[in-house]
């Protein structure tokens, strides 16, 4: 049963092969994902992964991870507060900021936080319909 306040966890990394393939079906090549000399040469001194990939973990934590059955993206709010890399394990967090009953939709916060820094990398909201009402009943 959801509740405000109850939260969910998940770690996950990106190795350079996963920016390569998104960048190839995102259409974004831009060489500060994917050329190691462009990367260097960059104020972050390596490559970065792209923005979305790095939030895309949301939709995998709605899609198949936590009430996976019920949820329906309706919107996403991002604010990338630090560049994300390879090779580098982060934690997503997703907590239950308010529940509306009557249009059945559930208002979340989402952060992604380095797992060896604690500092975070991505803040936001995500509002989903979900259309299993017993989620909080």
């Amino acid at each position: 049963m959801l509740q405000i306040g109850d939260e969910f966890r998940h770690k996950y990394s990106y190795t350079q092969d996963d920016v390569d393939t998104y960048a190839r079906v995102s259409g974004d090549t831009n060489p500060l994902h994917i050329d190691a000399e462009a990367g260097k040469a960059s104020m972050f001194g390596r490559n970065i992964i792209h923005g979305f990939l790095g939030a895309s973990v949301f939709t995998k934590i709605f899609g198949a991870l936590w009430y996976a059955d019920g949820h329906v993206y309706m919107s996403q709010n991002i604010k990338w507060l630090k560049p994300m890399f390879v090779d580098t394990t982060y934690e997503a967090v997703v907590k239950v900021k308010e529940i509306i009953k009557e249009k059945n939709r559930i208002l979340y916060e989402c952060a992604v936080y380095d797992a060896a820094t604690g500092e975070q990398t991505i803040a936001g909201e995500a509002l989903l319909l979900n259309k299993k009402q017993y989620v909080w009943e």
